[in-house]
């Protein structure tokens, strides 16, 4: 490595060896075609042209021997790297200069100028190029530091938010899964060894399903449903027929990419106070439909009224809910969607609940947008 040896914000230093030759071979090359058209331009001979191209060669090698020296003081401290930058970009002047001024006086040894007047001539135009040399250098160097800089920022944000997007997933399956061991545990008490053996089965599947996808991942919605009747035929084998569960999927819908696991909590919700507190059970109504780019899940049960202080008025739930899964559905919908999303929650003048969600459209295969399942 010979430049820029810092990360690249662009395509064209992705290579930082090859941009740097890119940058000498052209900016070199323009330096010589101004120089030489100039002269021709001005009405020197042809021979006029030889002292360019030496001169040309020159700064080209002399910045080479620079970028070396420039690239092992960059990251020392301010005062050692200014003042070493100077006296080494003084003394690539000096030498240029002198050999220009040679190779100046060579092919006219009659000039009136003499050599100290070449010399000084040579200097005025040798330190100017390669004060904008320096510059440029240190220019994009800060520049490209700038821009890794930035970009180490991004990833730890990323990496940030994808660990509490973890978080906050794995905060569900401890809970569902306390939930059902309970329940096989009072399966097992009360000797009914059958259900119990098939809600661990039911388990087992459930769990290898869930557990395939990375915790910050999306799924479609057709995934999230299937997912989601594996859990519900879990919690039928203790429910049974007070459990209706009943689910209307647009199709067009089904596509639609949203964060795993992000309904379970809905639905666990709606057993633990519309099904669990009434002998008779509730349905749980599941449909999603596609309104434009708006993707809509609602999901509702015909649970009976609850009492004037067992509902929170901010959200429509009980009061008694440790309130996890919903500040856990809304946390991950601001993380995957900002604020192009919309969670909502009524209840019935007659009881029951019902959620809404909004996002938008995001049909499997495309890009994903926001920071779920970097």
């Amino acid at each position: 490595m010979t430049f820029f040896e810092l990360a690249s914000p662009g395509p064209f230093f992705d290579n930082k060896v090859r941009a740097f030759w890119r940058l000498q071979i052209m900016g070199w090359g323009a330096w010589f075609g101004l120089r030489g058209l100039s002269g021709l331009a001005n009405g020197q001979p042809m021979s006029f042209l030889i002292p360019q191209i030496i001169s040309a060669i020159t700064g080209f090698s002399l910045t080479l021997i620079l970028s070396v020296c420039y690239r092992s003081l960059i990251h020392r401290r301010p005062i050692f790297m200014w003042s070493g930058s100077l006296v080494l970009a003084a003394l690539a002047t000096a030498l240029w200069a002198f050999i220009d001024a040679w190779v100046a006086q060579i092919q006219n040894p009659a000039s009136e100028a003499g050599f100290t007047g070449l010399l000084l001539g040579a200097l005025y135009i040798d330190a100017t190029t390669l004060g904008a040399w320096s510059a440029l250098y240190f220019a994009i160097n800060y520049f490209l530091q700038l821009e890794e800089q930035n970009d180490r920022v991004l990833r730890l944000e990323a990496q940030a938010a994808s660990a509490q997007l973890a978080m906050l997933r794995y905060q569900l399956n401890p809970h569902f899964l306390f939930n059902t061991l309970n329940s096989i545990s009072t399966l097992v008490l009360l000797k009914q060894t059958e259900p119990a053996n098939a809600m661990l089965s039911r388990l087992s599947a459930f769990l290898r399903y869930t557990l395939a996808n990375e915790p910050t991942a999306q799924v479609t919605l057709a995934q999230e449903i299937e997912t989601l009747k594996l859990y519900l035929d879990i919690e039928k084998m203790r429910f049974e027929d007070r459990l209706r569960p009943e689910f209307h999927i647009d199709p067009a819908a089904a596509r639609a990419r949203l964060p795993s696991l992000l309904l379970q909590p809905l639905v666990e919700n709606a057993i633990k106070y519309a099904v669990t507190p009434q002998e008779d059970g509730a349905e749980i109504n599941i449909s999603a439909q596609l309104i434009g780019q708006t993707v809509r899940i609602s999901v509702s049960d015909t649970g009976g009224p609850l009492s004037g202080d067992a509902s929170d008025p901010t959200t429509g739930f009980a009061t008694e809910s440790t309130g996890v899964g919903l500040t856990n559905i809304k946390d991950r919908l601001a993380q995957a969607y900002g604020e192009q999303h919309r969670f909502d929650a009524q209840t019935g003048d007659e009881g029951g609940f019902t959620v809404t969600i909004e996002f938008p459209f995001q049909p499997d295969g495309q890009p994903r947008m926001g920071t779920e399942g970097t």
